[in-house]
Formats: C-alpha cells, structure tokens, sequence
C-alpha cells in the first residue's frame, strides 16, 4: 500500500522522462487526473487520459519532447506530505523558478496552479512544483 500517491505519481513522471520514456502509466485517481490535467493545460505534457485495463484505472501521460529528445519537464518536487502538510495564504503563493516553473495547489474550489490561484484570491494546500 502507497502512502503518498501523489509522490508515487511524480516520481514515477521523472523516472520516465530522465529515462526518456514516451509515456507513463499510473494507477488513476480523481486529484491524479486533475493534476495531469494541470499539467497539460501548462505544456509539460501532451495527453493524457484515463484507461481501463484488467479491470483497473490506469492514468496514461504522454511527454512531449523538444529537439534532441530534450524534455519539456525538467523536474517535480513534492512540498506537502502526509506528514508536514504544508498550507500557503493567498499572499504567500510564489513564484517557480523566476517564474518559469508553476505550482500546484489544492484549494476549496479545486486543484489549479499557484497563478490561478492568485487571481481567485484563494489559498490553499501546495501539493508541488513543477518546471
């Protein structure tokens, strides 16, 4: 049994793109969905979708892959965990390397980056960062 599925998730991403994987398939979950859904609406990724197969939900994401098979996403850094939860106000949400990065947040109106989150006027809890 995982813990964090959310660290599964992000390291499983990084495994697959440091590997220079075309695609990765994860066990499916509604906040997992959400933050690929996040993730392609940034670039970072081209697809994604949710599959059944052997009776499970698997969460399949493609990457997207510049010149030289260089990859859009350089990396993923979990900052909430199941044993330090870490809460951000409106106020507090910053930036992801100079700007050139996002993060995401869970917040009462939803899963959606740091920058929409701003505008919104919500805070909520930093699930991780992603550039």
């Amino acid at each position: 049994m995982n813990t964090d599925p959310i660290a599964d998730m992000l390291t499983r991403i990084r495994n697959a793109v440091r590997a220079k994987h075309p695609r990765v398939d994860l066990p499916a979950s509604n906040l997992k969905a959400e933050i690929a859904r996040i993730l392609k609406e940034e670039g970072y990724i081209s697809t994604y979708k949710v599959v059944e197969e052997n009776k499970r939900k698997v969460l399949r994401l493609n990457f997207r892959y510049g010149p030289g098979k260089r990859s859009v996403l350089t990396n993923l850094r979990r900052i909430s965990r199941p044993g330090c939860r870490r809460y951000v106000g409106k106020s507090e949400i910053r930036s992801v390397v100079g700007g050139m990065g996002v993060s995401i947040l869970s917040t009462p109106r939803g899963i959606m980056t740091g920058q929409a989150a701003r505008q919104e006027g919500v805070g909520g809890e930093l699930l991780c960062e992603v550039w």
